[in-house]
């Protein structure tokens, strides 16, 4: 399976900020249910970094949050996928980085969407799920459908 296939997913999930932005427009967009990441972009549209929620939680309790960017705060060193990507080589990079959302880029490092881990978890379950019936069916008798 492939990450596009997880699209209208994680498109609804996209967040995008200027690199010129405050913090405080970032944590407005941080601040919305089940929004975790957002794409820090130039003025081209490319992503150039990212800024987590918990990136800016760090950054507020030990510094002045006036004196910050965005641009500042993120982190340059994107890890991202590709549509084209499958989604347990996604799911194996997330889970050894630790990462609970990862931006995916499109052609020019333009953004797409956010996977969420849970997404990619439940994506590979139901794949698991299917591939057993498959394998039930076909031990059945019924072969496949």
């Amino acid at each position: 399976m492939r990450i596009e296939q997880l699209i209208p997913l994680t498109s609804d999930r996209l967040r995008v900020i200027d690199m010129d932005a405050t913090l405080q427009a970032a944590a407005h967009l941080l601040s919305h249910p089940g929004i975790g990441l957002v794409i820090v972009c130039g003025g081209n549209g490319k992503a150039a970094g990212v800024l987590s929620k918990s990136d800016l939680v760090r950054h507020l309790a030990h510094r002045d949050p006036a004196r910050s960017s965005v641009a500042a705060l993120m982190s340059r060193d994107i890890v991202a996928c590709t549509p084209e990507d499958e989604v347990y080589a996604v799911w194996q990079t997330m889970a050894e980085r630790r990462l609970q959302n990862m931006p995916i880029l499109g052609r020019d490092s333009i953004p797409i969407g956010i996977l969420d881990i849970r997404d990619a978890m439940k994506a590979l379950f139901e794949q698991e799920r299917y591939q057993e019936r498959m394998l039930s069916d076909y031990v059945a008798g019924l072969g496949y459908h």
